[in-house]
């Protein structure tokens, strides 16, 4: 992998040079998800990891990275589809009678938007997610949520207020271009167009936030309308296409369940492809 910043401060950039963040989210949910991390890192392109901290991969994912110090981690923070860091009693309007927060994304997403009594609930377990990272010692590359759950309106607010006292300086811009898809991918239409509507909206509300903060981002984000489905085929038509400036291509690599996307990122054709296209691949703290 190869970074942009020296000794003597990042060097000036072509208008056209490309650069990509290559990145898995869920580093931590299973041990079969960190080894996937660790290998496409070691072996492929991969340059980031999203941790999530309340998982049953935490403390494995914690100390593999502190063994391969080049793979930028962040938080994958996460307020639906898994497990909270403060106990149930602490948050009871964000969790079942399971203890775990709700799988049903759109019912989530209503309930922290049309009943304020919750938020300081998610405040308190946004702060308590980052509590946890920050006591891993690792350096905070970025951050994103499961499912992209940190740009909901309210959530997304939040994190901008204590953005601060949270040491949130690099944030996932969620915006996959929906023309350049359909050129890459087909099937699935109607779930791609939903999708890169609904994340323009949010991408187009959070980015002047985070410019008024000075808070980095890349340009676009790919992988969110494959639906899972980033495999070397994808990639590999992707590379050719990718915008000048800075993008994230990020991916679920598992080797059981999403055993295509780890193929992916340690495909020897895509790591030639890179290098041919003199594409330089970056970690979030690089932009």
């Amino acid at each position: 992998m190869s970074t942009t910043v020296s000794a003597a401060g990042p060097p000036t950039r072509h208008a056209t040079q490309r650069r990509l963040i290559v990145n898995a989210d869920d580093f931590g949910k299973s041990a079969s998800v960190n080894e996937a991390v660790m290998r496409a890192h070691r072996e492929g392109i991969l340059t980031t990891a999203s941790l999530m901290v309340n998982e049953p991969g935490f403390a494995e994912a914690v100390a593999l990275a502190r063994e391969n110090p080049q793979l930028g981690v962040g938080l994958h923070l996460t307020l639906l589809c898994g497990h909270p860091a403060l106990a149930p009693e602490a948050i009871p309007g964000l969790v079942t009678g399971e203890g775990k927060f709700s799988d049903n994304p759109a019912g989530t997403g209503f309930s922290y938007f049309f009943f304020p009594s919750l938020r300081a609930q998610l405040r308190a377990e946004i702060h308590a997610q980052f509590k946890k990272f920050q006591g891993t010692g690792l350096p905070l590359d970025h951050l994103n949520g499961h499912l992209h759950l940190h740009l909901h309106p309210v959530i997304f607010r939040i994190l901008m207020e204590d953005a601060a006292q949270l040491g949130i300086r690099r944030v996932r811009l969620t915006r996959d271009p929906l023309r350049l898809n359909l050129r890459l991918a087909s099937g699935q239409l109607g779930y791609r167009v939903v999708q890169a509507l609904i994340f323009n909206w949010l991408a187009s509300r959070a980015r002047p936030a985070l410019e008024q903060r000075g808070m980095r981002h890349t340009r676009c984000v790919f992988g969110l309308l494959q639906n899972a489905r980033v495999d070397v085929a994808y990639v590999r038509r992707l590379l050719p296409l990718l915008p000048a400036g800075d993008s994230e291509l990020y991916s679920h690599p598992c080797l059981h369940e999403f055993r295509h996307e780890f193929e992916a990122l340690v495909s020897p054709e895509v790591r030639d492809q890179i290098q041919q296209l003199g594409i330089e691949l970056i970690r979030y703290q690089d932009l």
